[in-house]
């Protein structure tokens, strides 16, 4: 591919129509160029590269895009642009537009919350059966309500993982699932896998002096070029040197807690560093930032956002008193409880301090504290976002447990309710001092999502002379994490949505005497206007009563109707999913 050199830069769109799959398994790879001259976009449609060099490439959707495209990607010094959207004719904006049909950035669709979940409509209709929705003039008794696409009967359900056996695991840092294959870092050396449990030795690492904690918190940025394709951040101590080049540069972009061991002659930060292979690191020559952050960092690029999303450690604490003497050794720490920041900048050498996003729920224990984020997604589906943070119960008996919360955008966060999906094991147990999980959600070739866990067999800040740790998995089987349930009838209707494949699999349970149809509808405006603007037409042949019901145990079983397993979509149209379903749990939708 060639492009012409006044062409300043070249993003991957992988939410519109970055990826489009052919029915032949092919993807046709679609590229917006910027033209510097004019600022006008144009579409370049590239040559087919093949559905399994896709899978392969990556678990998601940008990310295929970015490993794919490789020699596309933008200069390291180029900035990517957001596109102009039209909102209405002759009007554009390069903020997001919300509304259906939505992208999925991969090709799993997992109900970790209501997100995907159509709410429904309503009207008030006459004896006639004429709408008299909101502007009618009936008596008390003349009207009668109709829901419409109301979901009933359903919850989002949550299963807890099994501890395995312990294993010997060099990869104690960071995974990477990629495609079929697994990328893991010690704290000097890089392997691979194949299963999870027989790792490979890639390399070992060559690290600058400024890494002085081995790697940490790895993750692949689509939008960077071949050069600085991985990338790592982690909490830093910064000579007093570097934070008076950091002042001259960025005045009083610094956390005041940043400053906690000053009279020592360090001051706290977060530093990044970037890889072509993730074994060769160079650090960025400047922190991120400048703030107290002393535990592990998720952190990924937004390819919604455009931009690095990092998750920290936030020592939660009310503002001080102006009328005191300055004394920021002492005026927190006993204080605060510990919690989780987020920050994101479009740079990746620059960050803003982090903001507070989730602190200790109310129905938590006073005690209890957010220690880590655990940030990770949905195998397959990067933009299904997870936390599972260990909360630390520091002053009541030093032990840990692992809850969970999820998020549609990274930024607004819903805590799973009443789950404790892990906690502190019997004292003399392996981890019956404390108990830990990583930041990456992985699938096993087993189709299990397994996440690494390390515990010890004695308190969190217990004298550590003697203390002894081990690691496992902790697995959901067959991936069967969240879904939704349904313990008696209940029925639900998706979102719009751009389908990432003409063939539906799903992960879904049922008891002998219940099961699941589904049905694919044509997303579209009524002319009735409101109370429902929207119109679904059941696609043909698609509709509930062609459905073949779903029973029994079905782990991503291709669905089917009357006269076959297509969706019967049109290329480039939009859908939406109807489902009925009887004393059943539905854990996820693949496409393929």
């Amino acid at each position: 591919m060639t492009f012409d050199p006044h062409w300043a830069e070249v993003y991957i769109d992988a939410h519109a129509t970055a990826l489009v799959p052919s029915a032949r398994g092919t993807y046709h790879v679609k590229l917006f160029i910027i033209d510097a001259k004019n600022g006008e976009q144009t579409m370049s449609e590239q040559p087919k590269i093949h559905r399994r060099d896709v899978l392969k490439a990556t678990t998601g959707g940008a990310l295929a895009a970015g490993a794919i495209v490789g020699g596309l990607a933008r200069p390291a010094a180029a900035r990517i642009a957001a596109p102009q959207r039209e909102v209405i004719a002759g009007i554009k904006t390069s903020r997001l537009i919300p509304g259906e049909p939505y992208d999925l950035a991969g090709n799993r669709m997992v109900f970790t919350n209501w997100y995907y979940v159509r709410p429904g409509d309503l009207d008030w209709v006459d004896g006639t059966g004429k709408s008299v929705y909101v502007d009618g003039n009936e008596d008390m008794w003349g009207a009668s309500f109709q829901g419409v696409d109301t979901p009933r009967g359903i919850r989002i359900t949550t299963n807890n993982p099994q501890l395995g056996e312990t294993v010997e695991m060099p990869v104690h840092r960071k995974i990477i699932q990629q495609g079929d294959s697994l990328i893991g870092w010690s704290n000097n050396a890089c392997y691979e896998s194949e299963n999870g449990f027989d790792w490979v030795l890639k390399g070992h690492c060559q690290l600058d002096d400024k890494i002085n904690d081995g790697v940490k918190s790895v993750f692949i940025d689509p939008s960077a070029p071949a050069s600085e394709r991985f990338k790592m951040c982690w909490p830093s101590g910064i000579s007093m040197e570097e934070f008076d080049e950091y002042q001259k540069k960025r005045p009083d972009e610094f956390d005041a807690r940043g400053l906690f061991l000053y009279e020592k002659g360090e001051i706290n930060g977060i530093r990044g560093a970037t890889s072509p292979d993730g074994l060769v690191w160079t650090t960025k020559p400047d922190p991120l930032s400048i703030e107290f952050c002393d535990t592990n960092i998720g952190a990924y690029y937004d390819t919604v956002l455009r931009k690095y999303v990092m998750y920290t450690r936030v020592n939660q604490a009310g503002p001080r008193s102006d009328r005191v003497e300055p004394d920021i050794r002492h005026c927190w720490s006993g204080v605060s409880r510990r919690s989780i920041g987020r920050t994101e900048s479009d740079d990746f050498g620059r960050f803003p301090v982090s903001e507070l996003m989730l602190e200790p729920t109310i129905d938590m224990l006073p005690s209890e504290t957010l220690y880590t984020n655990g940030y990770t997604t949905i195998p397959g589906a990067p933009d299904h976002h997870l936390l599972f943070p260990v909360v630390w119960n520091a002053s009541l008996n030093d032990n840990t447990r692992v809850v969970m919360a999820t998020s549609h955008n990274g930024k607004v966060w819903h805590w799973v309710p009443g789950v404790t999906l892990l906690e502190t094991q019997p004292f003399g147990h392996w981890a019956g001092g404390a108990i830990w999980v990583a930041t990456d959600l992985i699938e096993l070739p087993n189709g299990d999502w397994a996440m690494r866990c390390s515990g010890h067999n004695v308190p969190h800040k217990y004298p550590r002379g003697q203390r002894k740790g081990a690691s496992t998995y902790a697995t959901w089987s067959k991936g069967r994490l969240m879904g939704i349930e349904a313990t008696d009838r209940g029925q639900f209707t998706t979102v719009s949505f751009m389908p990432p494949g003409r063939t539906l699999r799903i992960n879904a349970v049922t008891r002998r005497t219940g099961g699941i149809r589904i049905e694919v509808d044509r997303w579209g405006w009524s002319e009735k206007g409101r109370p429902y603007p929207y119109k679904l037409t059941p696609l043909p042949g698609r509709a509930i009563a062609n459905a073949t019901p779903i029973v029994g145990d079905q782990h991503w079983t291709t669905v089917t109707w009357k006269d076959g397993s297509d969706l019967a979509f049109t290329e480039g149209e939009s859908i939406v999913l109807r489902f009925e379903l009887d004393q059943a749990t539905i854990y996820g939708l693949e496409f393929v």
